[in-house]
């Protein structure tokens, strides 16, 4: 199974998907270079930015995936 196989796999699921996510689950470096592929092949793959906390306290953004209703 291939690395485009697993993210789409867990968007089917009715998951979203973020980097962190991405590395401690599938072992997925680089999501935007494979959520990109995918996008290349029609699948209709969406992004928001979230808003978090980092563990010093400083605000962050991250990009979560989903699939397009």
């Amino acid at each position: 199974m291939t690395q485009c196989d697993r993210i789409l796999r867990h968007l089917e699921s009715g998951g979203s998907l973020t980097a962190a996510q991405a590395i401690s689950e599938y072992g997925i470096y680089r999501l935007a270079s494979r959520i990109n592929d995918l996008k290349k092949q029609g699948i209709p793959i969406r992004k928001r930015q979230g808003k978090s906390k980092n563990r010093y306290g400083e605000s962050v953004t991250f990009a979560e995936y989903y699939l397009e209703e």
